[in-house]
């Protein structure tokens, strides 16, 4: 058995070489496993065992081995920014070991903290992790009142050597690159055309700062009702804010969903911006703009997903249900910039 490129057997033991070395010889790593819960790549928890103390639970991400290091790929890219993020007291795990390069276990990682409680994964309809449909809302305003933290976060002085912000007409050519992988002749004509309009309607920037990427509560620890931190920064940047707020409003508005597949999120879209303005978020602007956005890069991700699926080189059948509202993202996101007007922008003398 294989784990991203490497044999089960030998990732044990340099995991085991690892801890001694830094625990002492007579630690071990015990129940070391895959991370089951919202398809995090490879995630894997274990338990480190010290002498006759109780065990300490960590977290380890590996980099795929012969994949290219970029964006979700990079994982060692994260250390710098969960260092910051726990500096800063916000609620992220803290780092406990790093290497970017191959030596320690084969491929560079990160180990992490395990932090107490589970994500909340709202494609469950039945809600388990909220125990009822009452608390649900609280877990989502929980979750968009972190956000607002997490975007006030100075990067400029934080993270100032981490990376360059990137563009939105850069965000844009990166997913549009995707799409062409998508399996359904009408999913690329309709993403084709979402992309034209997205750019004739391309607003300001701002604000830029920290983005997660990938913000909802399925990437969300909870402990009895409890928001205990944000994980799975693999999509993390400096770029335009009004991402992460997109992809929240994305999640909650029914019309971009079919009945077969859709989150629990009994939200209305004017709680969410009003609890995230009350938590002192500040990216409020071109909200219409920034949600068709982000279902652009979902039906995107989604094409792409379901291609690997379907001829076999990643099983993963969750994308077959993302498959059902492919077709309504993109319609959603193309009614939203109706409502769009393009920008006036300047001309040269």
């Amino acid at each position: 058995m294989f784990v991203a490129g490497i044999e089960a057997n030998v990732l044990a033991e340099r995991l085991n070489a690892l801890v001694r070395a830094e625990r002492g010889p007579g630690a071990r790593v015990h129940g070391l496993r895959v991370m089951e819960d919202g398809h995090a790549g490879l995630t894997f928890g274990f338990e480190v065992q010290a002498g006759s103390g109780a065990s300490e639970s960590y977290i380890l991400k590996l980099a795929p081995v012969g994949v290219p290091r970029r964006g979700s790929t990079d994982v060692f890219r994260q250390a710098v920014l969960l260092r910051a993020l726990h500096a800063a007291g916000l609620p992220a795990p803290a780092l406990v070991w790093a290497a970017e390069d191959e030596a320690v276990l084969g491929t560079p990682f990160i180990v992490m903290e395990r932090l107490p409680g589970r994500v909340f994964l709202s494609w469950n309809s039945d809600g388990a992790l909220a125990g009822d449909d009452e608390a649900v809302p609280e877990l989502w305003l929980q979750a968009v009142r972190a956000l607002a933290g997490f975007h006030r976060l100075d990067w400029t002085r934080a993270l100032a050597d981490w990376e360059a912000p990137h563009t939105l007409d850069s965000e844009l050519k990166r997913w549009h690159s995707l799409l062409s992988h998508a399996p359904e002749p009408h999913w690329l004509e309709a993403g084709q055309r979402v992309h034209r309009t997205l750019l004739a309607t391309l607003p300001p920037e701002g604000p830029i700062g920290l983005i997660h990427g990938d913000y909802q509560p399925g990437n969300v620890l909870y402990e009895q009702g409890r928001l205990t931190g944000v994980i799975d920064w693999d999509l993390a940047g400096i770029g335009p804010q009004g991402t992460d707020i997109g992809w929240l409003l994305m999640m909650i508005d029914p019309a971009a969903w079919v009945d077969d597949w859709r989150p629990l999120a009994p939200l209305t879209r004017e709680r969410l911006i009003q609890t995230y303005r009350d938590a002192g978020g500040t990216a409020l602007e071109n909200l219409a703009w920034f949600q068709a956005f982000a279902q652009f890069r979902l039906g995107a991700i989604a094409g792409l997903n379901v291609k690997l699926h379907r001829d076999g080189r990643r099983h993963d059948p969750i994308w077959e249900r993302f498959a059902l509202a492919v077709s309504s993202l993109f319609a959603r996101a193309q009614e939203l910039l109706e409502g769009v007007d393009a920008p006036v922008r300047s001309t040269p003398p």
